[in-house]
C-alpha cells in the first residue's frame, strides 16, 4: 500500500442531531441518515486503500441522553451490526466492537458477539465499532488487567495489547465532522502520532468530493514522528 494511504482512519461521526435540526427533520431520522453515511464512508475507504477504519458510535457519556433516543440508537445500532455483518461475510471484511459491553441488554450483547465470531476471518478490510467507548474506560480496563509480575518493565507494546483496539493499527488519520476541534475521548493512547482533521460539514453531509479532498490533504502532510 502507498505511504500516502493511511493504513487506518478514525472517524468521529458528529452532527447527526444538528443536521436533523437544520433539515427540518426528527432528531431520530438523523441518526438513520447517520447510519446511511456510515454505509456510503466504508465503501470510500475501501475504494482508496484503506485497511481500517475504527469509527465512534456511541460513547459512554452518550448514555446521558434522553431515554427516547438511547433506546432509538441502540435499536438502530442493533439493526445496523445485523445488517453490517451479514454484508461483512461476503466481502472479507472483520468486525471488531470496542467499549464496555457490559453496559448494553443481553439481545445487543449477542449481536456482538455474533458480528465478531461470524467475521473473525475476514482478511480484506477490519472496520471497529466503538461502542459504550471512552478512552480513559479503555486505559482504566488495561491498567486493571497488568499482570502484577509486568508492573516495572511493561513496555508500549504490551500495554497497546491490553487496549480493546490490540487487533488494529493505530489510526495514521483521525476525522471528525460538524465543527468541533477535539477528540472528546477517541482513542487517546492511539492517537498520539495520529494526524487529524477536523471539518465544519456534519457527519450525514460528508460528500465523497470532500472525503477524498481530505484523503489527498493528507498524502501531502509530511509525518516526522517526533524526529
Amino acid at each position: 500500500m502507498p505511504n500516502d494511504v493511511p493504513r487506518t482512519i478514525g472517524i468521529i461521526m458528529d452532527g447527526n442531531r444538528r443536521f436533523a435540526k437544520e433539515n427540518g427533520l426528527p432528531t431520530l431520522e438523523g441518526h438513520r441518515r447517520g447510519y446511511a453515511k456510515l454505509k456510503e464512508v466504508k465503501d470510500w475507504c475501501r475504494a482508496a486503500g484503506v485497511r481500517n477504519l475504527i469509527v465512534y458510535a456511541f460513547s459512554t457519556e452518550n448514555w446521558k441522553r434522553t431515554e427516547e433516543e438511547v433506546g432509538y440508537l441502540m435499536r438502530l445500532l442493533t439493526l445496523a451490526l445485523v445488517e453490517i455483518t451479514e454484508e461483512a461475510k461476503k466481502t472479507g471484511t472483520r468486525i471488531v466492537i470496542l467499549g464496555e459491553r457490559a453496559r448494553f441488554a443481553p439481545d445487543m450483547r449477542a449481536t456482538i458477539a455474533r458480528a465478531e465470531v461470524e467475521t473473525q476471518s475476514g482478511a480484506e478490510f477490519t472496520i471497529g465499532v466503538a461502542l459504550s467507548y471512552g478512552g480513559r474506560a479503555e486505559i482504566l480496563d488495561a491498567v486493571k488487567r497488568i499482570p502484577q509480575e509486568k508492573f516495572t518493565t511493561l513496555t508500549e507494546e504490551e500495554f497497546s495489547a491490553l487496549l480493546w483496539t490490540k487487533d488494529i493499527p493505530d489510526p495514521d488519520l483521525i476525522l471528525r465532522t460538524s465543527g468541533e476541534e477535539r477528540l472528546s475521548g477517541f482513542l487517546p493512547w492511539q492517537s498520539v502520532y495520529s494526524e487529524l482533521v477536523f471539518t465544519k460539514t456534519l457527519w450525514p453531509a460528508l460528500t465523497r468530493e470532500e472525503f477524498d479532498g481530505i484523503l489527498a490533504d493528507y498524502a501531502r502532510r509530511q509525518r516526522r514522528f517526533g524526529k
